[in-house]
């Protein structure tokens, strides 16, 4: 071995260290990678011969071997090429030994020798600084990196400067950390007019984390409140934005490398694959449901989805994660997310209306809403009805509450509840509550006591069920600003609990 440089390989949100040796014998000139390289990187060799030509370089008449070390990782992507070109640098005297050591590499190469962005710089600098080393990456993930805060990074945007840099001949500035700017124009709920009781559902949703259901024929608006919950939502902690950003770097997502604290708000098409929700392909990607990691999930459209897609949901929607295994690796992403799904009560749409209803209801409202599980909707916290808006409703003038003074309700509601779970990271709101925290927390007084277990009786609620009640309840009451919970908190969060959609 003549070389070696650091870079890292990706496990779901992990970096995991690689060693690049390169071994320069006598022979017959030929280039060849092994240790468990996919197609991306099988193919960096033409990236790094074409990029060191354009630089003037050539590579020896000798036999190359690039070892990725462990041999037994699989190794994937094209984040592989600069520290391929790093090592064969090493090797060619044409860079100090010492600087490339104290380094962890990556980065794409083009063929004129520029470097190219690539996915999961923030989980690598992560890496970089608990193996004690600095960073380089290309320019354009440099502020992504800098968020690791106290790892030296290295960002150059050519093979040229980072030789000078090393070198003493040019000086690189070190990149900083950048915060996305808010978005401009975020709907507000003041367009909404009417559906005071769906707007209050929201409101709800929005104060605990839970998910929500909303059922209504085409043109209630369902959508539009969808949209406008991250609006009322309270911004991502230093914590949770750390979290999100993880996902998204992975997924190559993070848009110029600045860290947003606005909330992921996801809204996959209904034609989507179990893969694409949950997490998968060849490369074990993260899915949908990791990209709202501590954000929103909106299904709109429920029953159109694939019912092996929904049936995927249920487990990251309990345990926070979703595992992707494959024969030869697994990875476990993050997935702790609020669902929002929205849904027409049959095919048509019109099953309250006998005037437009199609000639097989009530049968194709059975048919049509037996397309989702039972356990997915023993799963969602409140069902809310939005029915068709009258014309009286679009002729009054726009509701004086809009988005603003609701998110304040909430934020205080969230703050109550940040108070309440100190100390505990895994439980935020309300809907992840859950055990002896949860009785301590949400167990109603005696006349609530009582509410809830008549209600049980007489509406079969699951134990899932009954819990789901106690968390909304107690939502219901931080709303309210009660310390404790009580029959009337109790009557409301059963009135959004629906056992069964027509079956």
């Amino acid at each position: 071995m003549v070389a070696q440089v650091t870079t890292v390989a990706l496990s779901g949100v992990e970096a995991l260290p690689v060693e690049v040796q390169v071994s320069l014998v006598p022979g017959q000139p030929y280039f060849n990678i092994v240790g468990l390289p996919d197609k991306a990187v099988g193919e960096s060799r033409e990236r790094v011969r074409s990029a060191l030509a354009a630089i003037g370089l050539a590579f020896p008449p000798k036999r190359i071997t690039i070892n990725l070390a462990p041999a037994d990782l699989l190794k994937e992507g094209g984040h592989y090429d600069l520290p391929i070109a790093v090592a064969l640098l090493l090797a060619l005297g044409a860079v100090p030994a010492d600087v490339a050591r104290d380094n962890v590499v990556l980065g794409e190469l083009a063929l004129d020798g520029r470097l190219s962005p690539v996915a999961g710089v923030l989980p690598a600098a992560l890496a970089a600084g608990r193996l004690g080393r600095g960073l380089v990456c290309p320019a354009a993930n440099g502020s992504e990196a800098a968020w690791a805060g106290g790892t030296p990074v290295t960002a150059p945007d050519h093979l040229v400067g980072l030789i000078n840099h090393w070198k003493g001949l040019q000086a690189l500035t070190p990149p900083r950390a950048e915060l996305a700017g808010e978005e401009a124009g975020s709907p507000d709920l003041a367009d909404i007019k009417g559906q005071e009781a769906a707007k209050r559902a929201l409101e709800i949703a929005a104060a605990g984390g839970h998910n929500l259901l909303m059922i209504g024929p085409p043109g209630a608006g369902k959508s539009m409140l969808a949209k406008r919950l991250p609006g009322i939502l309270p911004p991502l902690t230093p914590e949770e934005a750390l979290e999100a950003s993880l996902v998204a770097s992975v997924a190559g997502e993070l848009k110029g490398g600045r860290i947003s604290r606005n909330r992921p708000f996801r809204d996959p098409h209904h034609s989507a694959s179990m893969a694409a929700l949950t997490g998968g392909g060849s490369r074990a990607r993260p899915g949908e449901v990791s990209l709202a990691h501590n954000g929103v999930l909106f299904l709109d459209e429920l029953p159109e989805f694939h019912r092996q897609a929904l049936d995927a949901l249920r487990q990251p929607a309990e345990s926070g994660e979703t595992l992707v295994a494959r024969a030869n690796h697994h990875a476990v992403y993050p997935a702790r997310f609020q669902l929002v799904a929205a849904m027409n009560p049959c095919k048509c749409g019109w099953l309250s209306d006998p005037g437009r209803a199609c000639s097989r209801a009530p049968r194709c409202a059975i048919d049509y809403q037996g397309r989702v599980s039972g356990p997915l909707f023993d799963r969602i916290d409140l069902h809310v009805e939005v029915p068709e808006v009258a014309a009286a409703d679009l002729a009054l003038p726009p509701p004086a509450e809009g988005s603003a003074r609701i998110a304040a309700r909430v934020a205080a509601a969230r703050a109550i509840q940040t108070r309440r779970y100190a100390g505990r990271a895994d439980v935020r709101v309300n809907a992840r509550a859950e055990g002896q925290l949860l009785e301590e927390a949400a167990k109603p007084d005696a006349q609530g006591q009582a509410l809830l277990a008549q209600a049980a009786e007489r509406l079969k609620l699951s134990a899932r069920g009954w819990h789901r009640v106690q968390r909304v309840a107690r939502t219901i009451a931080d709303l309210a600003g009660d310390a404790g919970v009580g029959r009337l908190h109790v009557a409301e969060a059963l009135g959004y609990r629906r056992i069964a959609l027509l079956r």
